[in-house]
């Protein structure tokens, strides 16, 4: 066995989505901020297509690069990496990341309760976890503020007519669409029409309904679509499903799209300062979500939420890049890469 790189990573998802941790093999990124360091790693971008396309990865995965935090009291930060972009946050992404550093000793474990910040390219994140015996039961992570930016916004789309769309920023900048109103019960058989759907809906949405962060003008445009069936209430469950680019269902109940729903609920005046909602991914895993308190972002009223749920270490592995692969940072194939041509 030969190898020219070594890298150490921790397999782990949260509701079924995966959101690996590389712990070792790789020198953090140069910068002053996370949201820097993922700059600099998204400008050389070897590292993702190495991990997350074929042969090593898939459509399916993502990573986390544990990085320091020069933040007060930050214990690390973490580079987020999907498929297709580097989001500045993630909430069951950050789920993962505090499972690992407890669960494998990089941070010290306290029982009933372990409390830590982190530092996502969004800015910090306060955790809270819940820990027995050894296993980190639960985490609850204090989202970055969140805000609706379009309530009830008219969206072109082909095949569909016009929709009627709130644009939230929960983390990450999401469109929010009635499930009835596609024809969609939000089943697992219909994945693959719901995939299709969500992109032809992104697609639209970046064309059509233009988003800037206030803070970071870097944050910008729809990133993801969240379909979800009506809001059932506060304390209630509600169904989404979540399509991330380029082109599939997020397997999680995703707690930043939890948080933009909350958001738009919020500004709608159907969500107070302590209501909670819990929000169901079409594989049936959960996520709890709760309203914290109100702040502004931009001078825009926001929400500061709380997300909560549980993630589960898979394995640990080392990958490897043989000095003769033909491969080196992996392949696209559109056949399990929607949207996609060949990229060798």
């Amino acid at each position: 066995m030969r190898a020219r790189r070594t890298i150490s990573v921790v397999g782990c998802h949260a509701g079924g989505e995966i959101g690996n941790v590389v712990i070792g093999g790789v020198l953090p990124p140069a910068g002053k901020t996370v949201f820097e360091r993922m700059q600099v790693l998204r400008a050389d971008d070897s590292l993702r297509r190495l991990l997350l396309r074929e042969p090593r990865g898939s459509v399916a995965v993502h990573a986390n690069l544990i990085v320091p935090s020069l933040q007060p009291d930050c214990v690390a930060g973490y580079i987020i990496m999907e498929p297709t972009e580097y989001p500045a946050m993630s909430g069951s992404n950050t789920i993962c990341v505090a499972t690992v550093l407890l669960e494998t000793g990089m941070v010290e474990m306290r029982e009933p309760e372990t409390r830590l910040r982190l530092e996502a390219p969004a800015g910090v994140v306060e955790v809270a976890a819940t820990c027995k015996d050894g296993r980190c039961e639960s985490v609850e992570l204090t989202n970055v503020p969140c805000f609706a930016d379009r309530l009830d916004a008219q969206l072109e789309v082909d095949d569909f007519g016009t929709l009627t769309v709130d644009v939230a920023f929960g983390g990450m900048w999401y469109l929010i669409t009635d499930a009835r109103a596609l024809g969609f019960s939000l089943e697992p058989d219909e994945a693959r029409e719901i995939s299709n759907v969500g992109e032809l809906i992104r697609t639209a949405a970046r064309e059509q309904l233009p988003c800037v962060h206030p803070d970071n003008p870097e944050i910008a445009g729809v990133s993801i679509v969240q379909i979800a069936e009506p809001w059932r209430g506060v304390g209630a469950v509600s169904k989404n499903a979540v399509i991330v680019a380029p082109g599939r269902l997020d397997r999680s109940a995703t707690g930043t799209g939890l948080s933009a729903r909350m958001a738009a609920l919020h500004a709608r005046g159907m969500m107070r300062v302590g209501d909670a909602m819990t929000h169901a991914s079409v594989i049936g895993s959960t996520f709890d979500g709760r309203i914290l308190s109100e702040t502004t972002v931009g001078g825009r009223p926001a929400i500061v939420p709380a997300i909560r749920g549980s993630a589960w270490i898979t394995g640990m592995s080392q990958v490897l890049v043989d000095p003769t692969d033909p491969f080196p940072e992996g392949y696209l194939l559109a056949d399990t890469w929607p949207g996609n041509d060949v990229q060798l």
